[in-house]
Protein backbone atom coordinates (compact mmCIF):
# COMPACT_ATOMS: atom_id res chain seq x y z
CA UNK A 1 0.00 0.00 0.00
CA UNK A 2 1.23 3.09 -0.60
CA UNK A 3 1.13 5.97 2.15
CA UNK A 4 1.72 9.31 2.56
CA UNK A 5 4.39 10.69 5.27
CA UNK A 6 6.12 13.48 6.93
CA UNK A 7 10.07 13.68 6.69
CA UNK A 8 9.99 13.13 10.44
CA UNK A 9 8.60 10.03 10.07
CA UNK A 10 10.66 8.50 7.46
CA UNK A 11 13.07 5.65 8.85
CA UNK A 12 15.95 3.63 8.09
CA UNK A 13 14.44 0.22 6.56
CA UNK A 14 11.12 2.07 4.73
CA UNK A 15 11.06 2.04 1.21
CA UNK A 16 10.56 5.78 -0.72
CA UNK A 17 7.91 4.91 -3.48
CA UNK A 18 8.04 9.17 -4.67
CA UNK A 19 10.02 11.88 -3.18
CA UNK A 20 6.95 14.28 -3.76
CA UNK A 21 8.57 16.91 -5.10
CA UNK A 22 10.10 18.39 -8.47
CA UNK A 23 12.71 16.22 -10.29
CA UNK A 24 15.15 19.02 -10.32
CA UNK A 25 14.90 19.83 -6.77
CA UNK A 26 16.65 16.95 -5.26
CA UNK A 27 20.08 14.87 -6.45
CA UNK A 28 18.99 11.14 -6.18
CA UNK A 29 19.10 9.17 -8.86
CA UNK A 30 15.69 8.14 -8.26
CA UNK A 31 12.34 9.22 -7.37
CA UNK A 32 12.18 5.76 -5.49
CA UNK A 33 14.49 4.00 -3.35
CA UNK A 34 14.95 1.80 -0.19
CA UNK A 35 16.11 4.29 2.88
CA UNK A 36 19.24 2.00 3.90
CA UNK A 37 20.50 4.26 6.57
CA UNK A 38 19.98 7.66 8.77
CA UNK A 39 22.71 8.96 6.54
CA UNK A 40 20.25 8.94 3.58
CA UNK A 41 17.44 10.30 5.58
CA UNK A 42 19.36 13.52 6.67
CA UNK A 43 19.88 14.45 2.77
CA UNK A 44 16.19 14.33 1.97
CA UNK A 45 15.76 16.47 5.09
CA UNK A 46 18.27 18.70 4.15
CA UNK A 47 16.97 19.06 0.64
CA UNK A 48 13.70 20.44 2.07
CA UNK A 49 11.20 18.07 1.08
CA UNK A 50 8.54 17.92 3.70
CA UNK A 51 6.28 15.00 2.53
CA UNK A 52 6.74 12.01 0.31
CA UNK A 53 5.41 8.77 0.09
CA UNK A 54 6.03 5.17 0.89
CA UNK A 55 5.09 1.95 -0.50
CA UNK A 56 4.07 -0.55 2.56
CA UNK A 57 4.68 -3.70 0.87
CA UNK A 58 8.29 -3.33 0.19
CA UNK A 59 9.67 -1.32 3.51
CA UNK A 60 8.03 -0.57 7.03
CA UNK A 61 4.70 1.16 7.88
CA UNK A 62 4.02 3.72 10.03
CA UNK A 63 0.66 3.42 11.30
CA UNK A 64 -2.62 6.19 10.34
CA UNK A 65 -0.67 7.41 7.60
CA UNK A 66 -3.00 8.06 5.02
CA UNK A 67 -2.89 6.63 1.56
CA UNK A 68 -2.62 7.96 -1.62
CA UNK A 69 -5.78 7.12 -2.50
CA UNK A 70 -6.97 9.38 0.36
CA UNK A 71 -4.85 11.85 -0.72
CA UNK A 72 -5.58 11.46 -4.67
CA UNK A 73 -10.10 12.02 -3.10
CA UNK A 74 -9.06 15.62 -1.02
CA UNK A 75 -7.42 16.29 -3.95
CA UNK A 76 -10.16 15.85 -6.26
CA UNK A 77 -12.39 17.91 -3.79
CA UNK A 78 -9.99 21.20 -4.11
CA UNK A 79 -10.20 20.75 -7.83
CA UNK A 80 -13.57 21.04 -7.66
CA UNK A 81 -14.29 24.08 -5.06
CA UNK A 82 -11.33 25.52 -7.36
CA UNK A 83 -13.60 25.13 -10.41
CA UNK A 84 -16.62 26.47 -8.52
CA UNK A 85 -15.12 29.79 -7.72
CA UNK A 86 -13.74 30.31 -11.52
CA UNK A 87 -14.23 34.31 -12.18
CA UNK A 88 -16.32 35.50 -14.97
CA UNK A 89 -14.60 35.28 -18.19
CA UNK A 90 -13.46 38.84 -20.25
CA UNK A 91 -13.95 39.15 -23.69
CA UNK A 92 -11.04 37.66 -26.20
CA UNK A 93 -10.10 37.00 -29.55
CA UNK A 94 -11.31 33.82 -31.27
CA UNK A 95 -9.25 31.18 -31.04
CA UNK A 96 -8.48 30.36 -34.49
CA UNK A 97 -7.89 34.09 -35.35
CA UNK A 98 -5.00 34.09 -32.36
CA UNK A 99 -3.40 31.23 -33.18
CA UNK A 100 -1.81 32.39 -36.04
CA UNK A 101 0.20 35.26 -34.28
CA UNK A 102 1.03 32.73 -30.96
CA UNK A 103 2.97 30.54 -33.46
CA UNK A 104 4.59 33.12 -34.93
CA UNK A 105 5.31 34.60 -31.76
CA UNK A 106 6.59 31.00 -30.30
CA UNK A 107 9.52 30.83 -32.98
CA UNK A 108 10.51 34.64 -32.88
CA UNK A 109 10.74 34.50 -28.48
CA UNK A 110 12.84 31.61 -28.70
CA UNK A 111 15.64 33.48 -30.90
CA UNK A 112 15.42 36.48 -28.96
CA UNK A 113 16.34 34.16 -26.01
CA UNK A 114 18.90 32.32 -27.99
CA UNK A 115 20.86 35.29 -28.83
CA UNK A 116 20.72 37.08 -25.31
CA UNK A 117 22.08 33.72 -24.05
CA UNK A 118 24.49 33.94 -26.80
CA UNK A 119 25.64 37.52 -25.61
CA UNK A 120 26.09 36.41 -21.84
CA UNK A 121 28.15 33.34 -22.85
CA UNK A 122 30.56 35.43 -24.61
CA UNK A 123 30.77 38.20 -21.71
CA UNK A 124 28.52 40.90 -23.72
CA UNK A 125 26.49 43.08 -21.47
CA UNK A 126 22.60 42.08 -22.91
CA UNK A 127 20.03 44.44 -24.30
CA UNK A 128 17.24 44.11 -22.61
CA UNK A 129 15.32 46.54 -24.92
CA UNK A 130 15.50 44.18 -27.79
CA UNK A 131 13.12 41.87 -25.80
CA UNK A 132 10.54 44.57 -24.68
CA UNK A 133 8.60 44.32 -27.75
CA UNK A 134 8.38 40.42 -28.12
CA UNK A 135 7.51 40.35 -23.98
CA UNK A 136 4.92 42.81 -25.13
CA UNK A 137 3.56 40.71 -28.04
CA UNK A 138 3.31 37.80 -25.81
CA UNK A 139 1.29 39.58 -23.04
CA UNK A 140 -0.95 41.35 -25.83
CA UNK A 141 -1.53 37.37 -27.31
CA UNK A 142 -2.23 36.19 -23.39
CA UNK A 143 -4.90 38.89 -23.27
CA UNK A 144 -6.20 38.44 -26.39
CA UNK A 145 -6.68 34.53 -26.01
CA UNK A 146 -4.36 32.44 -23.50
CA UNK A 147 -5.56 28.99 -25.13
CA UNK A 148 -4.01 30.16 -28.59
CA UNK A 149 -0.19 30.57 -26.98
CA UNK A 150 0.38 28.17 -23.67
CA UNK A 151 -0.14 24.69 -25.12
CA UNK A 152 2.00 25.13 -28.33
CA UNK A 153 4.68 26.46 -26.15
CA UNK A 154 4.37 23.09 -23.80
CA UNK A 155 6.60 21.68 -27.35
CA UNK A 156 9.59 21.79 -26.39
CA UNK A 157 12.84 20.13 -28.27
CA UNK A 158 15.49 18.51 -25.79
CA UNK A 159 18.64 20.47 -26.96
CA UNK A 160 17.03 23.69 -26.81
CA UNK A 161 14.92 23.59 -23.43
CA UNK A 162 16.60 26.29 -21.48
CA UNK A 163 15.82 29.16 -23.56
CA UNK A 164 12.42 27.37 -24.56
CA UNK A 165 11.26 27.05 -20.98
CA UNK A 166 12.16 31.09 -20.35
CA UNK A 167 9.40 31.72 -23.17
CA UNK A 168 7.37 29.60 -21.66
CA UNK A 169 7.14 30.90 -18.25
CA UNK A 170 6.85 34.27 -19.56
CA UNK A 171 3.69 33.46 -21.03
CA UNK A 172 2.25 31.92 -17.91
CA UNK A 173 3.27 34.41 -15.83
CA UNK A 174 1.48 36.94 -18.23
CA UNK A 175 -1.37 34.28 -18.13
CA UNK A 176 -1.08 34.41 -14.36
CA UNK A 177 -0.97 38.46 -13.70
CA UNK A 178 -3.96 37.99 -16.44
CA UNK A 179 -6.19 36.43 -13.79
CA UNK A 180 -5.07 38.06 -10.93
CA UNK A 181 -6.36 41.46 -12.54
CA UNK A 182 -3.10 43.19 -12.68
CA UNK A 183 -2.51 45.55 -15.34
CA UNK A 184 -0.86 44.95 -18.53
CA UNK A 185 2.29 46.86 -17.48
CA UNK A 186 2.95 44.73 -14.76
CA UNK A 187 2.43 41.75 -16.70
CA UNK A 188 5.03 42.97 -19.05
CA UNK A 189 7.74 43.36 -16.26
CA UNK A 190 6.62 39.76 -15.06
CA UNK A 191 6.94 38.47 -18.47
CA UNK A 192 10.21 39.76 -19.16
CA UNK A 193 11.32 38.74 -15.72
CA UNK A 194 10.22 35.37 -16.74
CA UNK A 195 12.11 35.35 -20.30
CA UNK A 196 15.35 36.48 -18.60
CA UNK A 197 14.43 34.40 -15.09
CA UNK A 198 17.22 31.77 -16.38
CA UNK A 199 19.96 33.89 -17.89
CA UNK A 200 22.43 32.64 -15.74
CA UNK A 201 22.40 29.56 -16.77
CA UNK A 202 24.34 31.15 -20.08
CA UNK A 203 27.06 30.86 -17.91
CA UNK A 204 27.15 27.29 -16.66
CA UNK A 205 28.95 24.74 -18.50
CA UNK A 206 27.22 22.95 -21.30
CA UNK A 207 28.34 19.17 -20.05
CA UNK A 208 26.32 20.33 -16.90
CA UNK A 209 23.49 22.35 -18.60
CA UNK A 210 22.72 19.36 -20.92
CA UNK A 211 23.90 16.18 -18.66
CA UNK A 212 22.12 13.40 -20.00
CA UNK A 213 21.81 12.27 -16.48
CA UNK A 214 21.24 13.42 -13.39
CA UNK A 215 23.57 15.89 -11.67
CA UNK A 216 26.07 14.58 -8.86
CA UNK A 217 26.54 16.91 -5.96
CA UNK A 218 29.13 19.24 -7.01
CA UNK A 219 27.40 19.89 -10.60
CA UNK A 220 24.03 20.20 -8.58
CA UNK A 221 25.46 22.55 -6.28
CA UNK A 222 26.81 24.72 -9.45
CA UNK A 223 23.71 24.40 -11.16
CA UNK A 224 21.84 26.19 -8.69
CA UNK A 225 24.61 28.94 -8.72
CA UNK A 226 22.48 30.18 -11.95
CA UNK A 227 19.74 32.41 -9.66
CA UNK A 228 23.24 34.40 -8.23
CA UNK A 229 24.64 34.63 -12.35
CA UNK A 230 21.52 35.96 -13.48
CA UNK A 231 21.25 38.33 -10.73
CA UNK A 232 24.44 39.72 -11.72
CA UNK A 233 23.96 39.73 -15.54
CA UNK A 234 20.80 41.64 -14.69
CA UNK A 235 21.96 43.94 -12.67
CA UNK A 236 24.68 45.61 -14.60
CA UNK A 237 22.17 46.05 -17.09
CA UNK A 238 20.12 48.60 -17.70
CA UNK A 239 16.32 49.27 -18.34
CA UNK A 240 15.74 46.41 -15.74
CA UNK A 241 12.53 46.66 -13.02
CA UNK A 242 12.81 45.36 -9.64
CA UNK A 243 9.50 43.05 -10.84
CA UNK A 244 11.77 41.49 -13.40
CA UNK A 245 15.08 40.94 -10.59
CA UNK A 246 12.55 39.70 -8.16
CA UNK A 247 11.28 37.10 -10.51
CA UNK A 248 15.05 35.69 -11.12
CA UNK A 249 15.89 36.30 -7.69
CA UNK A 250 13.12 34.38 -5.70
CA UNK A 251 11.91 31.44 -8.81
CA UNK A 252 13.56 28.56 -6.49
CA UNK A 253 12.83 29.82 -3.09
CA UNK A 254 9.97 28.23 -1.31
CA UNK A 255 7.49 29.21 1.47
CA UNK A 256 9.15 27.18 3.83
CA UNK A 257 12.56 28.44 3.76
CA UNK A 258 13.56 25.64 1.93
CA UNK A 259 14.93 27.17 -1.57
CA UNK A 260 17.71 28.97 -2.79
CA UNK A 261 19.89 30.75 -2.70
CA UNK A 262 18.23 32.73 0.16
CA UNK A 263 16.23 30.55 1.86
CA UNK A 264 13.97 33.12 1.97
CA UNK A 265 10.33 32.39 3.64
CA UNK A 266 7.04 33.02 3.01
CA UNK A 267 7.36 36.65 4.71
CA UNK A 268 10.30 37.42 2.58
CA UNK A 269 9.08 36.70 -0.75
CA UNK A 270 7.15 39.04 -3.25
CA UNK A 271 4.35 38.33 -4.45
CA UNK A 272 5.67 38.36 -7.83
CA UNK A 273 8.73 35.54 -6.22
CA UNK A 274 6.29 33.27 -5.08
CA UNK A 275 4.18 33.70 -8.75
CA UNK A 276 7.35 32.41 -10.56
CA UNK A 277 7.86 29.57 -8.55
CA UNK A 278 4.81 27.94 -9.08
CA UNK A 279 5.10 28.82 -12.78
CA UNK A 280 8.50 27.33 -13.06
CA UNK A 281 7.99 24.45 -11.51
CA UNK A 282 4.67 23.93 -13.47
CA UNK A 283 6.57 24.33 -16.48
CA UNK A 284 9.63 22.11 -15.80
CA UNK A 285 7.77 19.59 -14.69
CA UNK A 286 5.56 18.97 -17.72
CA UNK A 287 8.39 19.15 -19.92
CA UNK A 288 10.38 16.23 -21.24
CA UNK A 289 13.99 16.16 -20.95
CA UNK A 290 16.54 13.63 -22.27
CA UNK A 291 16.14 11.22 -18.88
CA UNK A 292 12.92 12.99 -17.71
CA UNK A 293 9.81 12.67 -18.99
CA UNK A 294 7.30 15.06 -17.96
CA UNK A 295 3.70 14.73 -16.40
CA UNK A 296 0.37 15.53 -18.10
CA UNK A 297 -0.70 19.01 -16.97
CA UNK A 298 -3.79 18.22 -14.73
CA UNK A 299 -1.50 15.91 -13.04
CA UNK A 300 1.10 18.59 -12.57
CA UNK A 301 -1.32 21.06 -11.09
CA UNK A 302 -2.24 18.42 -8.36
CA UNK A 303 0.99 18.03 -7.17
CA UNK A 304 1.23 22.17 -7.08
CA UNK A 305 -1.65 22.01 -4.87
CA UNK A 306 -0.57 19.52 -2.74
CA UNK A 307 3.09 21.02 -2.61
CA UNK A 308 1.16 24.03 -1.65
CA UNK A 309 1.15 22.64 2.19
CA UNK A 310 4.48 23.67 2.62
CA UNK A 311 6.47 24.96 -0.52
CA UNK A 312 4.04 27.36 -2.25
CA UNK A 313 1.46 29.82 -1.43
CA UNK A 314 -1.76 28.22 -1.37
CA UNK A 315 -3.89 30.90 -2.46
CA UNK A 316 -1.87 31.80 -5.29
CA UNK A 317 -1.21 27.84 -6.60
CA UNK A 318 -5.30 27.76 -6.69
CA UNK A 319 -5.41 31.16 -8.41
CA UNK A 320 -3.17 29.98 -10.93
CA UNK A 321 -5.07 26.38 -11.74
CA UNK A 322 -7.84 29.22 -12.57
CA UNK A 323 -5.78 30.61 -14.90
CA UNK A 324 -4.62 27.88 -16.94
CA UNK A 325 -7.47 25.69 -16.40
CA UNK A 326 -8.37 22.67 -14.32
CA UNK A 327 -7.84 20.56 -17.91
CA UNK A 328 -5.00 22.78 -19.24
CA UNK A 329 -5.21 23.60 -23.50
CA UNK A 330 -3.20 20.79 -24.60
CA UNK A 331 -4.22 17.78 -22.43
CA UNK A 332 -5.62 14.23 -23.44
CA UNK A 333 -8.37 13.29 -21.39
CA UNK A 334 -10.81 10.74 -21.28
CA UNK A 335 -14.49 10.46 -21.59
CA UNK A 336 -17.41 8.82 -20.36
CA UNK A 337 -18.38 8.03 -24.02
CA UNK A 338 -15.45 5.68 -24.58
CA UNK A 339 -13.42 8.82 -26.41
CA UNK A 340 -10.32 10.45 -26.26
CA UNK A 341 -10.45 14.38 -26.69
CA UNK A 342 -7.36 16.94 -26.41
CA UNK A 343 -8.33 20.25 -24.49
CA UNK A 344 -8.86 23.21 -26.88
CA UNK A 345 -10.34 25.75 -25.33
CA UNK A 346 -11.30 26.70 -21.76
CA UNK A 347 -14.80 28.60 -20.27
CA UNK A 348 -13.06 30.21 -17.92
CA UNK A 349 -16.68 30.68 -15.58
CA UNK A 350 -16.72 26.89 -16.10
CA UNK A 351 -13.58 24.77 -16.09
CA UNK A 352 -14.63 21.35 -15.17
CA UNK A 353 -16.06 21.95 -19.02
CA UNK A 354 -13.68 23.04 -21.68
CA UNK A 355 -13.72 22.88 -25.72
CA UNK A 356 -12.62 19.89 -26.74
CA UNK A 357 -11.45 17.90 -30.09
CA UNK A 358 -12.97 14.57 -29.78
CA UNK A 359 -10.79 12.18 -32.08
CA UNK A 360 -10.23 8.58 -30.69
CA UNK A 361 -12.73 5.70 -29.83
CA UNK A 362 -10.89 3.69 -26.93
CA UNK A 363 -13.50 0.56 -27.14
CA UNK A 364 -12.31 0.63 -30.97
CA UNK A 365 -8.43 1.72 -29.78
CA UNK A 366 -8.85 3.54 -33.11
CA UNK A 367 -9.04 7.41 -34.87
CA UNK A 368 -12.04 8.70 -35.34
CA UNK A 369 -13.22 11.25 -37.64
CA UNK A 370 -12.00 14.35 -35.65
CA UNK A 371 -15.00 16.72 -34.05
CA UNK A 372 -15.30 19.76 -31.88
CA UNK A 373 -17.38 19.41 -28.66
CA UNK A 374 -18.30 22.20 -26.16
CA UNK A 375 -18.88 20.49 -22.44
CA UNK A 376 -20.29 23.34 -21.27
CA UNK A 377 -23.11 22.57 -23.95
CA UNK A 378 -24.59 19.68 -22.61
CA UNK A 379 -24.82 17.75 -20.00
CA UNK A 380 -24.38 14.49 -21.26
CA UNK A 381 -20.65 13.94 -22.13
CA UNK A 382 -18.74 14.35 -19.49
CA UNK A 383 -14.57 14.23 -18.80
CA UNK A 384 -14.08 11.19 -16.85
CA UNK A 385 -10.26 11.51 -16.75
CA UNK A 386 -6.72 13.02 -17.50
CA UNK A 387 -4.73 10.82 -19.56
CA UNK A 388 -0.87 10.24 -19.96
CA UNK A 389 -0.68 11.22 -24.00
CA UNK A 390 2.61 8.13 -23.59
CA UNK A 391 0.25 5.62 -22.69
CA UNK A 392 -1.74 5.91 -25.83
CA UNK A 393 1.29 7.04 -27.90
CA UNK A 394 -0.59 10.03 -28.94
CA UNK A 395 0.55 13.66 -29.87
CA UNK A 396 -2.03 15.45 -28.89
CA UNK A 397 -0.96 18.59 -30.10
CA UNK A 398 -1.14 17.72 -33.24
CA UNK A 399 -5.39 17.70 -32.65
CA UNK A 400 -5.46 21.43 -31.44
CA UNK A 401 -5.94 23.35 -34.62
CA UNK A 402 -8.33 20.54 -35.95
Amino acid sequence: MIKKIRVDQLRPGMFIHDLNCGWLDHPFLSNSFHVGDLASVEKIVRHGIRELYIDTARGDDVHNAPTQHEIEAALDEQFEHIAQAAAAPPAHVPLRTEALRARRLRGEANRIVLNLMHDVRLGRQIEIEHAEPMVSNIVDSIFANRDALLPILRLKRHDEYTFQHCVSVAALLAAFARHLGLSREIARELGLGGLLHDIGKARIAENILNKPGKLDDKEFARMRCHVDEGLEVLRNSKRISDIALQVTAEHHERCDGSGYPQAMDKNALSLYGKMAAIVDVYDAITSNRVYHKGIPPTLALRKLLEWSNHHFDAALVQSFIRAVGIYPSGSLVALNNDCLAVVTEQHEDDLLKPMLCVFFNTSRRAYIEPYMLDLSAQDSIKITAYENPETWQIDPYRWLQA
